[in-house]
């Protein structure tokens, strides 16, 4: 498994109660910068609305985030997210992640409650892009799964986000123990973030969370 080593963090985080929520797709419906290629499993691309809570440097701020996001794979065959949007609930972060990152963060409205074995996730974008896009989720948590199929490792198993900073390629590690995940189901689900998708229940899986180092963005060569 490529888990890399942050020697220099820049930002220490912990993600908790987090719900990943997968459906298939072609490949074709991402449109990923060169350098990159949408990764498949049993050729098959797959979209992820992930909503969890952030704590920055137990202290400093906690906020909800959902992502919408594929995968990835560079020229160097390293593995990795694409976002297509991030939701943060603090306007701080949306701020320094796009600032920061380059990366295409959304200030919404959002919370995030854990009531035994079910999580409620809400949010309502305020700014920028389609304000009023939102993601209400419930998820019923299951039971710890022992170990992981291939399936959930493609899934949730990745350590570096690729991003274009002024229209150069490039990517951070993100260090992290792999997930503790729990099986899990959507009960309710009401979102427009990912438009398109099938009507069928999405793969779920829940992790109770993890620390996680981020290291600083850093340039790629694009393949010529």
């Amino acid at each position: 498994m490529d888990i890399p080593k942050v020697l220099l963090p820049v930002m220490f985080h912990r993600w908790t109660t987090i719900s990943f929520l997968h459906w298939p797709v072609p490949a074709e419906r991402f449109r990923v910068p060169h350098g990159l290629e949408v990764e498949t499993f049993d050729g098959t691309a797959w979209l992820g609305v992930t909503p969890f809570v952030t704590t920055i440097r137990p202290g400093l701020a906690r906020f909800p985030e959902t992502n919408v996001r594929t995968y990835v794979r560079d020229a160097q065959g390293r593995r990795g997210v694409w976002f297509l949007s991030l939701e943060a609930g603090m306007l701080s972060a949306v701020l320094g992640g796009r600032a920061g990152y380059w990366l295409p963060y959304r200030w919404a409205e959002m919370s995030a409650r854990l009531d035994g074995d079910r999580m409620s996730y809400r949010s309502l974008r305020r700014w920028p892009g389609r304000p009023g896009a939102r993601c209400d989720a419930d998820v019923e948590i299951g039971s710890a799964l022992g170990d992981k199929d291939a399936l959930a490792t493609f899934l949730t198993e990745r350590y570096r986000l690729y991003t274009e900073v002024a229209g150069v390629l490039a990517c951070a590690d993100v260090e992290h123990r792999p997930w503790p995940l729990h099986q899990a189901r959507v009960v309710s689900l009401r979102q427009d973030l990912a438009e398109g998708l099938s009507d069928d229940p999405p793969v779920v899986h829940f992790s109770p969370g993890v620390a996680v180092r981020v290291g600083m963005w850093r340039p790629i060569r694009r393949a010529a």
